[in-house]
């Protein structure tokens, strides 16, 4: 069963109380989507740990119930 983006939404403000984050349904399917995250914590994290960061918030569903994520992560200093 495809994950909604709200439920996406939930793992990441969990994760990441201060969050800031914009959900796009890539295709239409609850399956792909594009995730814009801008938190403090990423502060001096390479993007790579970011990413990470975030998949780990997901707890175990990427491949499963979510099928795509392309992460747009960020500090509020970068925006």
């Amino acid at each position: 069963m495809p994950m909604s983006a709200e439920t996406l939404r939930a793992h990441i403000v969990e994760a990441f109380p201060d969050a800031e984050v914009q959900i796009v349904d890539l295709a239409g399917d609850g399956d792909h989507y594009r995730a814009r995250v801008v938190s403090t914590a990423f502060s001096g994290m390479p993007r790579v740990r970011r990413h990470q960061a975030v998949y780990a918030a997901l707890k175990g569903q990427m491949g499963g119930a979510l099928h795509a994520l392309a992460l747009e992560t960020l500090t509020p200093e970068e925006v």
